[in-house]
């Protein structure tokens, strides 16, 4: 279910598309899906229906998606009827909100197992429940004098005082065979405080019908807990941060400040990895043995390996072309990898210096205030302080080669193409624009002139 407005997030985004761990929380509900090996997911869209469908169109993570939209929106049973006509008889129908998006697949998967009776039985109501200390604002569940089964699902508004101290409550996801939920499905009217149709209203039809409605009751809030404000979501982020730092921890992983990691996306590590506190990680990062990130960087689809150092304030982003640095490198402070760039073992990325779409082989470096665009650089190469590639004509991009052991002076600009042939050196505040021999020294720079005894202009007295 993905219609509602979401009037307390205040935002123009329809609220499943608000973002957490930098993926939409109908992403996260999607995702859990295609665990469970649906056979399809139906989304009910109704606000924002067009922006809605197109973010679910453009991340296409492989499961089949069929979209009906509820307008007007007049309940969740109104919602869900919606669906009706997109579902096959033989289909099991497990109900989710586009805004809750921390449920675990084996969460689903064991409120599916209940679906199934026991003495001949062939099927059964399945429901998603969780006892709260205080679960004002949550549809009560009601059941039969021995317990073992629900009679009925009660809505805050329309529950009882003895209803309503009631501590079980229904997390709003359901599992329930296709063929008897429509049938359910029409029996329903909107005749309760709301004036809505209550998809819970199926439970008292089921009961009608003789099935048994049974809960699988958990602990974990966080798995069921919705989106509805900017606090929420605030909240629901820094749980789903624990969580992934705690299983981060247990893999070895050692984090100087569990609460100040945030993960965006999918971070593997090898053995002995230190994080420092406030680091990002999004896409796909991957970590080697006993590498360590210092405080406050920001890394983005990369491959580092083992050995490596990226120190404080650094910003990797590899995008789709993704980044690789090789075994040993140093990387920072304040240093930037951007798409493309491949580093070899041991290579040097000091301070403010950007490389994009550019190798660099082993034991090259380029220690300060340096840029490295599609440049192809040979080893143990060591480039300037102020030295750039000159890789863009206004129209199109070229290439630097800079081949083994060259030496390239402070202040060079390397005007693409051009070859620094192996062993050469490039003198200070050269700009070279022809290629250069091997072991040769190259300097293209104006002659130097001093004046004696020159005076600077002075101010005028008034």
């Amino acid at each position: 279910m993905a219609a509602g407005k979401g009037t307390r997030m205040k935002s123009r985004l329809p609220k499943v598309l608000q973002r957490l761990a930098g993926k939409p929380l109908l992403g996260h509900v999607l995702d859990t899906a295609s665990l469970l090996q649906a056979r399809s997911a139906v989304v009910i869209t109704g606000h924002g229906a067009e922006e809605v469908e197109a973010a679910v169109v453009k991340r296409n993570t492989g499961l089949p998606v069929k979209f009906v939209r509820q307008e007007p929106q007049l309940g969740t049973g109104h919602a869900v009827q919606q669906a009706v006509p997109v579902l096959a008889d033989d289909g099991l129908v497990v109900v989710l909100s586009g805004d809750v998006p921390l449920t675990q697949a084996e969460t689903l998967t064991a409120l599916m197992a209940c679906v199934q009776g026991s003495s001949g039985q062939p099927y059964r109501l399945a429901l998603l429940t969780l006892e709260m200390s205080d679960p004002t604002g949550y549809g009560r569940i009601v059941r039969t004098a021995h317990g073992d089964t629900v009679q009925a699902i009660v809505e805050q508004k329309d529950a009882s005082p003895e209803q309503l101290k009631i501590q079980e409550v229904y997390s709003g996801i359901m599992a329930v065979p296709a063929k008897q939920l429509k049938v359910w499905l029409a029996k329903l009217d909107n005749q309760n405080a709301q004036g809505e149709y209550y998809l819970t209203d199926v439970v008292k039809w089921a009961v009608a019908d003789g099935v048994d409605v049974v809960a699988h009751r958990i602990q974990d809030e966080v798995q069921v807990t919705g989106v509805n404000s900017p606090q929420q979501l605030a909240q629901l982020e820094r749980a789903y941060q624990l969580q992934k730092a705690n299983e981060l921890m247990v893999q070895g992983v050692r984090l100087a400040d569990p609460a100040r990691l945030d993960l965006r996306g999918n971070l593997t590590c090898g053995t002995d990895v230190e994080i420092d506190v406030n680091c990002i990680f999004e896409g796909s990062v991957r970590l080697g043995d006993g590498v360590r990130i210092g405080p406050n960087c920001v890394i983005a689809n990369a491959d580092i390996a083992a050995g490596a150092v990226v120190h404080a304030f650094t910003h990797i982003d590899g995008e789709k072309a993704g980044v690789t640095v090789g075994e040993g490198a140093l990387i920072g402070p304040f240093a930037r990898l951007r798409p493309g760039a491949q580093l070899g073992p041991e290579v040097h990325i000091g301070n403010f210096v950007e490389v994009k779409n550019s190798t660099l082989a082993k034991g090259a470096k380029a220690n300060h205030l340096a840029y490295l665009g599609d440049a192809t650089v040979g080893e143990r190469v060591n480039y300037g302080a102020g030295s750039i590639t000159a890789n863009y004509d206004g129209a199109n991009k070229h290439r630097t080669i800079i081949e083994d052991d060259v030496h390239i002076g402070s202040n060079c600009v390397l005007i693409a193409p051009v070859t620094i042939g192996a062993g050469g050196t490039v003198g200070g505040g050269s700009a070279i624009s022809k290629n250069t021999a091997p072991g040769a020294l190259s300097v293209a720079r104006g002659r130097q002139t001093s004046i004696a005894d020159w005076q600077r202009p002075k101010k005028k007295s008034t």
